[in-house]
């Protein structure tokens, strides 16, 4: 089977790092492109990170920088606290990065790549869904073209797991609720894999330490640029290791059968004190005309099998290393 042709949307970030490489080391995806959008940084220094990342580990898809704010709220600042000020842990980067920004705006990218290889293009989406929702209302022609979209976001309950910025709401939705409601209310295949799955997957110590060892020049990036990020876990929740967000959405898109699935439309909270919340109607059982009537059916992860995940990520980071070393 041909490798996937992906538009890899990210706001890098310590966690979309650790995504990015394992899509560029998997024989199994073609990555065609790197879209950035505003998130774990500006959207300044997210496409700064995405050019620092292709330089330094001689990606040949295009960094194309998106929107620099959500479709209808203000921005909001960066995390530093979780990602560092410079969106990759802090690790030292260098001044002068060699590779330059696509032409295009990504939610332009997006359609034009969409259009060029119909039925071909997945995509998948670990910030906010900004760019998306840009194209969206751009050209929603472009909806019966996209393969499939596999987005990290949101949080439905299961292993107790809810938001993690308010009680009900995750980062890369709440970051823009709005975009996010557009983009499930459109009838392309969505899977949405949240923290429910996530943060069930944690990448230990031990974990990070044998990475390190077996994995080149990948496996000692992933070690440095996760120290703050381990050190702001363990000091604001106990865990000993990070929780694997992004990486998990890369996961779903290379091996579906990790995960357990639940079909339903989707809606999210655009305002009030629940702002950000990701919300289900599942198929499972009828309901009155409501603000879920009419919606798409979408897919949620409710369970998956984090010590094969782990595994995964694991050997497609040491062979790919093997293969470039």
């Amino acid at each position: 089977m041909a490798p996937k042709k992906v538009i890899y949307d990210t706001d890098p970030g310590v966690d979309d790092a650790m995504a990015l490489l394992f899509l560029e080391y998997s024989p199994d995806v073609d990555l065609v492109g790197i879209t950035t959008v505003l998130g774990n940084a500006t959207i300044e220094t997210t496409t700064r990170n995405g050019l620092f990342l292709k330089d330094y580990f001689d990606i040949a898809a295009p960094v194309v920088q998106g929107a620099g704010r959500p479709v209808v709220m203000e921005p909001t600042a960066p995390p530093t606290y979780v990602h560092g000020e410079n969106g990759l842990g802090d690790i030292p980067l260098p001044d002068v990065i060699r590779s330059k920004v696509h032409e295009l705006p990504a939610h332009e990218f997006i359609i034009k790549t969409v259009r060029d290889n119909p039925g071909e293009i997945s995509i998948v989406a670990v910030g906010r869904m900004t760019n998306l929702a840009l194209a969206l209302r751009q050209d929603p022609g472009i909806v019966p073209l996209v393969r499939e979209i596999v987005i990290m976001g949101g949080a439905f309950g299961y292993k107790g797991h809810s938001g993690n910025v308010t009680p009900v709401a995750e980062a890369n939705i709440i970051g823009d609720p709005h975009a996010a409601d557009e983009i499930f209310g459109a009838a392309w295949p969505i899977t949405v894999v949240g923290l429910d799955v996530t943060q069930e997957a944690v990448m230990s110590v031990a974990y990070l330490e044998a990475l390190r060892d077996a994995g080149g020049k990948a496996g000692q990036f992933i070690w440095d640029i996760t120290r703050f990020y381990a050190n702001f876990y363990s000091s604001t929740t106990g865990l000993e290791g990070i929780p694997v967000h992004d990486s998990s959405a890369v996961a779903y898109l290379l091996d579906p059968t990790l995960f357990t699935t639940r079909l339903g439309p989707l809606r999210v909270v655009t305002e009030g004190i629940a702002i950000g919340q990701t919300i289900q109607q599942p198929n499972s059982r009828k309901f009155h005309e409501n603000a879920w009537s009419g919606r798409p059916d979408h897919a949620i992860c409710i369970d998956g099998d984090a010590e094969r995940f782990l595994k995964l990520y694991f050997d497609t980071i040491v062979a790919g290393a093997a293969a470039r070393a």
